[in-house]
């Protein structure tokens, strides 16, 4: 039987993060172990996974790094190194999972691809809602943005596993991915060089490609709420200006690059837990 780790990244959000860990404990098949792989959050975050590793249906651990930046990349690897699971999915702290959520990666997943899922973007309204304490609402009808998206509301796992089977994966984003840890030690895991904003996941996307792995799309399945939040994108740098991530990438797809240099391997004999305060 397949056993699935759940990486959780966050940082200073602690009242999302919360709601992203009470959907984990709510699911119908529970992963084996959840690890937030937290970028240098605030003493806060700290008590409040301690606060609900006492009653939580599987280990909890808290993979923390030092606040020196945008570094996704490096805590996703720490997250990776902490956990033991067959398959690895990749969360945002910002998501609120359907129940079937974890069954429905587990029964879309087979060898020689990666999942890439998707996200309901909840309204700036319906976000306070849900932060307020209100009840997810997984349907078309809910308060989403973009209208042409709401018919990834649907659950229907007969289309899922279908078009897992015939196409592409979209988007990438590693807010909803998943991967073999097999194929996450064959390729380095995540490369540490991708710091400050992007690029990190359509690097180890197309590190997985090259290794001659197919990204397929989860849709209508393996549901997931995105709560609402200003954009991220550095303030001052217009959209289209060249990031130093953007040549990194640049390079892997001119080298065909499978393997990163600085990745998993440096952290898989390191603990990496948050000091006490």
């Amino acid at each position: 039987m397949t056993t699935a780790s759940l990486v959780v990244s966050t940082y200073n959000w602690k009242e999302a993060l919360a709601l992203c860990l009470q959907s984990i404990a709510a699911q119908k098949v529970l992963p084996m172990e959840v690890i937030v792989a937290d970028d240098g959050s605030r003493a806060d975050t700290a008590e409040l996974i301690r606060t609900m590793a006492r009653d939580f249906p599987v280990p909890l651990i808290h993979a923390w790094q030092e606040d020196d930046g945008f570094r996704l990349a490096r805590v996703r690897n720490l997250g990776i190194a902490a956990s033991s699971g067959d398959y690895v999915i990749f969360l945002d702290g910002d998501l609120i999972l359907h129940p079937l959520f974890v069954a429905d990666h587990l029964a879309t997943i087979r060898p020689d691809i990666f999942l890439q899922g998707g996200r309901l973007n909840a309204t700036p309204e319906e976000s306070a809602r849900l932060l307020a304490g209100g009840k997810p609402k997984f349907s078309p009808f809910m308060d989403m943005e973009g209208r042409f998206k709401r018919k990834h509301a649907l659950r229907l796992p007969w289309l899922a596993r279908r078009k897992a089977r015939n196409a592409e994966g979209g988007q990438m984003m590693g807010c909803n991915m998943g991967i073999w840890r097999s194929d996450l030690d064959r390729v380095n895991g995540f490369d540490d060089n991708y710091e400050g904003w992007g690029r990190e996941d359509d690097d180890i996307s197309a590190r997985l490609k090259h290794a001659g792995l197919v990204r397929r799309p989860l849709r209508f399945a393996g549901l997931a709420i995105h709560l609402w939040h200003k954009t991220r994108w550095p303030d001052g740098i217009p959209p289209t200006e060249v990031l130093p991530n953007d040549r990194f990438f640049d390079k892997v797809l001119a080298e065909q690059t499978i393997r990163c240099e600085r990745g998993l391997d440096a952290h898989v004999s390191a603990r990496h837990a948050p000091p006490r305060q």
